[in-house]
């Protein structure tokens, strides 16, 4: 065989059925891992092939599941999935062909990802093209152990490809917030180990420059409505984070005057924001003499 699908999955039952059910048509191995699931990610599985494992779940080691299902593909190559991501027909084609036709030196590929956030693809805001190394040559990736987000490290060159996986991301608010609580606290302790001096003003700086990077840099608006909500609620997801190392910091008061250092970080938000209000009604206008006069307002 010379392609291996990998997927983990932990109480994955709305999902977990979409996701086998796209590799219909793709010739591969597939390789189901359970992380004790209590409901019937198990038993749908078991439809789909007879290489279900079940494990102890433990949502801090990822790296553990994942690697023991690349540890029972017998496949040449692998894909490592998730339940909420299906394989598109076109990059099931692009897939066989990479490997039929497989280049010298190559040991992993990327692949973009379309992520579906409140029941639409986010083409902006931060979130394409997501490209995530989600295709290796056996014996040649794992995962490695880190406190946030474990990344698949390949022994290798990496190449990309042209067609997307399709990313069931947040499909409700609550769904946001409940994976919030784990990844800030993983976030907050990368932070503090880092050595990170908390400093008040950062309370509103972080979360600003997060909404800034969204929802301007990464051209957030052209997502609409979804990417203003977005950009927000990543400011909010920097805020959390701020708070957790506060916490761990005991709750530690400041003695400079509050205030005053938000009277003057306040200014600097309204500037910026200024700013790149004007930069990017002057990168929409077609109008030649509309973008000098914005130009000019811009550093006004």
């Amino acid at each position: 065989m010379r392609l291996s699908v990998v997927i983990t999955a932990y109480n994955e039952q709305e999902n977990i059925g979409d996701c086998l059910e796209s590799l219909k048509g793709l010739n591969c191995e597939i390789v189901v891992v359970d992380n004790s699931s209590d409901d019937k990610t198990k038993e749908i599985a078991e439809k789909y092939t007879k290489k279900v494992f079940e494990q102890k779940n433990d949502p801090k080691r990822i790296d553990i599941q994942k690697n023991l299902g690349f540890g029972k593909a017998t496949g040449e190559w692998i894909l490592s999935l998730d339940a909420d991501e299906r394989v598109t027909p076109e990059l099931k084609k692009e897939i066989e062909s990479r490997i039929k036709n497989q280049e010298l030196g190559i040991m992993g590929y990327e692949i973009p990802r379309k992520n579906i956030i409140f029941g639409k693809w986010i083409q902006y805001t931060g979130w394409y093209p997501d490209y995530q190394l989600k295709l290796f040559k056996k014996g040649k990736g794992k995962f490695v152990a880190q406190k946030v987000h474990e990344p698949l490290v390949v022994d290798g060159k990496i190449e990309k490809l042209l067609s997307s996986i399709h990313h069931e991301n947040y499909q409700s608010v609550n769904q946001f917030l409940e994976r919030m609580i784990s990844y800030t606290d993983s976030e907050a302790a990368a932070l503090i180990s880092s050595k990170y001096e908390l400093n008040y003003i950062d309370s509103i700086r972080m979360p600003f420059q997060e909404f800034l990077r969204r929802f301007f840099m990464q051209e957030g608006y052209k997502d609409g409505l979804h990417g203003l909500v977005l950009s927000l609620l990543m400011a909010f997801y920097h805020l959390i984070i701020f708070v957790k190392v506060w916490e761990k910091r005991k709750f530690n008061e400041t003695q400079e005057n509050i205030l005053e250092g938000f009277s003057s970080e306040t200014k600097k938000i309204r500037k910026e924001l200024s700013y790149w209000a004007f930069r990017v009604k002057e990168k929409e206008t077609r109008n030649p003499i509309q973008k000098i006069l914005l130009k000019v307002r811009r550093y006004d």
